[in-house]
């Protein structure tokens, strides 16, 4: 890799610098959420494979984790993150919102990580037994898109349910406690549900891909492509390792993602973490796009086209 951009430079891009690596340090700063969607880079980040390629170039690396998207693309838009993982409709939320940001890999995909369920012995059978019912959901994400795709297809719409909007954790707190009728929501809060009984109605499976993204902000990306295609081709060797190594991600992981090396060994198959992007991902997004204009979760159109910038992995030798 070419060395780095020097100090004035640096501080044009709004990058910072570390005195320990000298006048030329760049920091890569990288946001993730503590979930198993997301494995190949948390075995990177264990691996510590970026600070290890990254450090002769006097590069260091700085991981935040959120629990949602919301909080990530605040932190984002304030210029504290140069690369993200996220859900679909974040990132386009966040894009639609103004922030400057590409969609340069696919994180993962995984139609039956994401699912409605109702509680063990509820009356709830199929999707149009939600009628009238409270079915909580956290705004905004991809589960939610899911859940309208799931009611358009029985012939209901939100109106016809009490949408309940909650967060992940407490969706689940309230799902325990019987405090609404069903729930729809992403792993790791969906095995959460069905170890407290709860039963699966319906996944994503030919309905919904339940596509996370790997996204970077532009400015970062111009100034330092080398620095994303880098994260693409760990990313990769990382899915690598998980598909070669299951049971050793599990525990390597297990800690980054707050489960057990058993909860997370049932969940990671699950998912495709191939971080290449193809036409039916972009398709995909088109799909959300639209659902979340339609929903008035966004104010303006967002360009998916333009918003996926696949030249990274290009470079990067992915295809």
């Amino acid at each position: 890799m070419k060395k780095l951009l020097i100090v004035a430079a640096i501080a044009a891009a709004g990058l910072h610098t570390d005195a320990a690596f000298g006048a030329e340090a760049i920091e890569l700063r990288i946001a993730t959420q503590p979930a198993p969607l997301y494995a190949p880079i948390f075995v990177a980040k264990q691996k510590h494979w970026l600070e290890d390629e990254l450090k002769k170039d006097g590069v260091t690396v700085k991981w935040s984790s959120f629990l949602a998207g919301p909080p990530e693309n605040e932190s984002l838009a304030a210029g504290q993150q140069d690369v993200a993982v996220m859900g679909d409709t974040p990132a386009i939320i966040a894009r639609s919102a103004g922030l400057d940001s590409r969609i340069v890999g696919i994180a993962a995909v995984g139609p039956t990580a994401l699912a409605l369920v109702a509680p063990q012995g509820s009356t709830i059978k199929t999707v149009a037994d939600l009628k009238g019912k409270r079915v909580a959901v956290t705004k905004g994400s991809y589960a939610h898109h899911l859940l309208y795709l799931l009611l358009k297809n029985a012939g209901l719409t939100v109106a016809d349910i009490k949408l309940i909007h909650l967060a992940p954790a407490d969706l689940v707190t309230a799902f325990q406690h019987g405090d609404v009728d069903a729930a729809t929501t992403w792993e790791p809060f969906l095995s959460k549900l069905e170890e407290s009984g709860g039963h699966v109605i319906a996944d994503g499976t030919g309905i919904k891909k339940g596509e996370l993204v790997i996204l970077a902000i532009n400015d970062f990306g111009k100034k330092h492509p080398e620095l994303v295609e880098k994260v693409l081709q760990v990313y990769q060797r990382g899915f690598d390792f998980v598909k070669a190594n299951p049971e050793e991600t599990a525990k390597l992981i297990s800690p980054e993602v707050k489960l057990t090396p058993e909860q997370v060994a049932k969940v990671l198959p699950k998912f495709d973490f191939t971080p290449i992007i193809h036409p039916d991902h972009v398709d995909e997004l088109k799909k959300t796009e639209e659902f979340l204009r339609e929903s008035n979760l966004t104010r303006s159109a967002v360009d998916v086209d333009a918003f996926v910038d696949t030249h990274y992995q290009k470079e990067a030798g992915l295809h």
